[in-house]
Order: structure tokens, then sequence, then C-alpha cells
């Protein structure tokens, strides 16, 4: 999201955006987690493999998009913090 389309929101919908990525790191620790916990059996039961593999790439995938997500909320708390200030 740019930070022109964040000056457009109301207070209210940038409260509900900063929500919804609070929510979205614990689904994203959840999953990451969970990869990890597979990659583990994998590697105990069948060795190095498939199943091994994919989900390491899928907590990856899930650890940039966070990164993201981290941005995207400092820039939502800057914005609301401007309008306080204002």
């Amino acid at each position: 999201m740019k930070p022109e389309s964040l000056s457009q929101l109301t207070d209210q919908e940038l409260e509900i955006k900063l929500k919804s990525l609070k929510n979205n790191k614990i689904i994203d620790a959840t999953l990451i987690g969970l990869s990890f916990g597979i990659v583990c059996y994998a590697l105990i039961n069948k060795g190095l493999g498939l199943f091994s593999i994919l989900p390491i790439i899928f907590a990856y995938i899930v650890l940039r998009n966070s990164k993201n997500n981290k941005l995207l909320e400092n820039e939502i708390q800057k914005e609301m913090n401007s309008r306080i200030i204002k």
C-alpha cells in the first residue's frame, strides 16, 4: 500500500488495517512453526526429500511477506501519529 493511499483512509480504517496486520503476525508465526515442525518430522522419518524442502520454501515466503507487513505497519503508525499531532 502506498503512503498516498494511507493518507486517504479514515482513522477507523487505519485502526482496522493495523489490527488485521497484528492478527497476521500470529498467523504467520503459526505457519512458520508448523512448517518447521513438518520439516523436522520429515527429516526424522524419511530423511532429506521433497517433503522436507517444500515447507522450508513456504516458510521463506511467509517470512518475506511478514517483513513487508512490518513495513506497512510502521507506515500506518506514522500516519496515525501525524494525525494526532495535527
